[in-house]
C-alpha cells in the first residue's frame, strides 16, 4: 500500500478532533501544502531504509511525506494527543507496521532514541529552535546529517560566517558540530495559520571527526557565551572575567593566535576552540 500525504481539508479536521488550535504566540504553525513536505524530506535527501529522527511531527504531515520515502520515522512529540493520534494518522494513510515510532516526551529532555537515526528531519517553533538542535547534536552522537524549517532569521544566524552582523553564539555553537547551509525557502502561504515571519530550510552535515570532547565544547561554548555578551568589546575586555583581567585574557589570546583587538565575531569556531584548549 502506497503512503498517501496529508490534505489541508483532512489537516484542520484533525485539529479539530483533537481540539488543536495553533497559536501565532507559540510559533506553532502547521504546513498544509504536500509539495512544501515533500521539498523538505528532498532537501535532506532522505533513503529507503534509513532511520530518520523528527521533532514535533504535530498532525503528521511532514512524518508522512517522510515514510513515504520508504525511510523509517522516531517522531518525539510534546503534546500527548498529538502523539496518541499519530499512529492511528499513519496506519490511515498506508503506513506500514513498525515504519513510525512515537515518542511522547519534550524534545529537550529526550535522552535516547529508539532506531539510533541518523537523520534529522524537523518544522521547528521558531521559539525552541536553537536550543532543541543544540540539546539533539551534543545528545545523539549518531546524527550525520539534518534539514530544518525555522524562521528565516534563526536560519539565517545558523548558517551566518565570521564578519557578519547576525554571526553569533548560535552560528558557532551549530558550527562545532559541523557546517551548515541554507537549502530552500518556504512560503508564508503553505502554514495553517499564515504566519508573521518568513521561514527558511537549513541544513548540517556532521564532521566525520568530533572537534573535541565534551570537556572541551562545554569551556568552548562558556567562552563564545562570554564573547558574544560583549560583541562590541575586544576579546581581551569581553573574556576578562573568564581568565582573570585583561592581561591574562591578552596572554591566552595571543597563545591561541588570536588578537585580543578581536571582537566574537571575527572568530570561527576554531579559534574559539584553540582559546578553550590554551585557556584549559
Amino acid at each position: 500500500m502506497t503512503v498517501t500525504p496529508l490534505g489541508a481539508t483532512e489537516i484542520r479536521r484533525l485539529a479539530a478532533e483533537l481540539d488543536v488550535t495553533p497559536t501565532k504566540k507559540l510559533g506553532q504553525n502547521f504546513v498544509v501544502d504536500a509539495n512544501t513536505v515533500r521539498k523538505i524530506v528532498q532537501a535532506a535527501d532522505v533513503q529507503p531504509g534509513e532511520r530518520v529522527v523528527e521533532i514535533g511531527p504535530g498532525l503528521g504531515s511532514l512524518t508522512l511525506a517522510i515514510l513515504e520515502t520508504g525511510a523509517s520515522v522516531t517522531a518525539v512529540e510534546i503534546d500527548h494527543r498529538l502523539a496518541a493520534r499519530l499512529p492511528r494518522t499513519a496506519a490511515e494513510h498506508g503506513v506500514s507496521d513498525g515504519a513510525l515510532t512515537v515518542v511522547d516526551a519534550d524534545a529537550m529532555t529526550v535522552t535516547e532514541l529508539p532506531g539510533d537515526p541518523a537523520v534529522l528531519v524537523a518544522n521547528l517553533p521558531y521559539n525552541v529552535s536553537v536550543p532543541v538542535l543544540l540539546h539533539f547534536l551534543e545528545t545523539f552522537p549518531g546524527l550525520q546529517r539534518g534539514v530544518v524549517m525555522v524562521q528565516a532569521e534563526v536560519a539565517e544566524r545558523l548558517a551566518a560566517k565570521p564578519g557578519s552582523k547576525i554571526y553569533g553564539a548560535p552560528s558557532v555553537k551549530a558550527a562545532w558540530y559541523g557546517p551548515w547551509r541554507l537549502t530552500g525557502t518556504v512560503s508564508r502561504q503553505v502554514f495553517w495559520p499564515v504566519p508573521n515571519v518568513d521561514s527558511l530550510l537549513v541544513g548540517f552535515v556532521r564532521d566525520e571527526t568530533p572537534r573535541g570532547d565534551d570537556d572541551e565544547r562545554r569551556r568552548t561554548f562558556t567562552i563564545v557565551d562570554a564573547a558574544f555578551n560583549q560583541r562590541r568589546k575586544m576579546l581581551r575586555q569581553a573574556l576578562s572575567g573568564l581568565f582573570g583581567g585583561s592581561a591574562a585574557a591578552s596572554a591566552v589570546l595571543e597563545a591561541a593566535g588570536v588578537a585580543p583587538t578581536d571582537r566574537g565575531e571575527d572568530l570561527t569556531v576554531d579559534d574559539y576552540h584553540r582559546i578553550a584548549r590554551v585557556g584549559g
